[in-house]
């Protein structure tokens, strides 16, 4: 599968936005749309957390993971931040080829 979403929560709508802008700019990402409020409940070093945070949703293509995962790391305040990849089965042949158009990177 050629294709991917990339789901990573962020602390807050500045920090999701210029994480969102670096991946779109370097053309790593297609597209990131920014969800603003979730609630995120979890156990990090042994207490139960619950945060506000915002949720970026990211589309792009499965070969450029590592290098978005690495640029999100670099940007990124959590020492953990969420970063999933989540293969895209099917879609819009036109929305397809826009995301393979935005993303079409040079190794």
């Amino acid at each position: 599968m050629e294709y991917c979403l990339i789901n990573c929560t962020a602390p807050s709508f500045l920090e999701a936005k210029n994480i969102a802008k670096h991946l779109v700019e370097t053309k790593l990402i297609a597209c990131c749309s920014i969800i603003p409020k979730v609630t995120s409940i979890y156990i990090w070093e042994n207490n139960l957390h619950e945060d506000n945070e915002v949720l970026m949703i990211m589309k792009t293509k499965v070969n450029l993971f590592e290098k978005i995962e690495a640029q999100i790391k670099k940007l990124h305040s959590y020492d953990v931040p969420e970063i999933i990849c989540i293969p895209i089965s099917n879609g819009s042949l036109e929305y397809l080829n826009w995301i393979n158009d935005q993303t079409n990177v040079f190794f």
